[in-house]
């Protein structure tokens, strides 16, 4: 098997999963900061999704760590798929959900200061911005471990 950094089971891998639980956390606090972003559905889409990459991401982790700092953990076809896979689902509703809430922060900056006050806003376009930092090291992180599924 070729040993493709950001892979399961190497530190790059480590630290794309320490990103996405960073970013993930980010973007759920800065939403959850005011209660006022349940009138909203697509900020209670981001919230609901963020709250899934948490945990996910976490686990993945932990497994990444204990593969990188043990180092016996054999890497399996069916361990990879699992991972492109969940992986795949999560960058996908993660797109949509920081592109939803990025769209209809927009909307409301634009409609003027009665919806929503300027800090408000602010944090609701860094919930974004942290939003789409996850997905993005979601999709790599499929990328890479979907590049070595042929190998296995």
């Amino acid at each position: 098997m070729e040993e493709v950094p950001g892979a399961f089971g190497t530190s790059a891998s480590l630290s794309l999963r320490l990103g996405q639980t960073v970013f993930s956390s980010a973007s759920l606090c800065f939403m959850c900061l005011d209660v006022g972003f349940y009138s909203f559905t697509s900020f209670s889409f981001l919230v609901t999704v963020m709250g899934l990459a948490i945990p996910w991401s976490i686990t993945l982790f932990l497994v990444d760590a204990y593969s990188v700092f043990i180092q016996c953990l054999p890497i399996q076809r069916r361990l990879i798929m699992i991972i492109v896979f969940g992986d795949m689902v999560m960058s996908y509703i993660s797109l949509a959900a920081a592109c939803s809430a990025a769209s209809v922060t927009d909307l409301l900056h634009e409609a003027g200061g009665s919806r929503c006050p300027a800090t408000l806003c602010g944090r609701y376009q860094l919930s974004a911005a942290m939003a789409f930092l996850s997905w993005f090291l979601s999709s790599a992180s499929c990328l890479f471990n979907f590049w070595i599924l042929p190998s296995l």
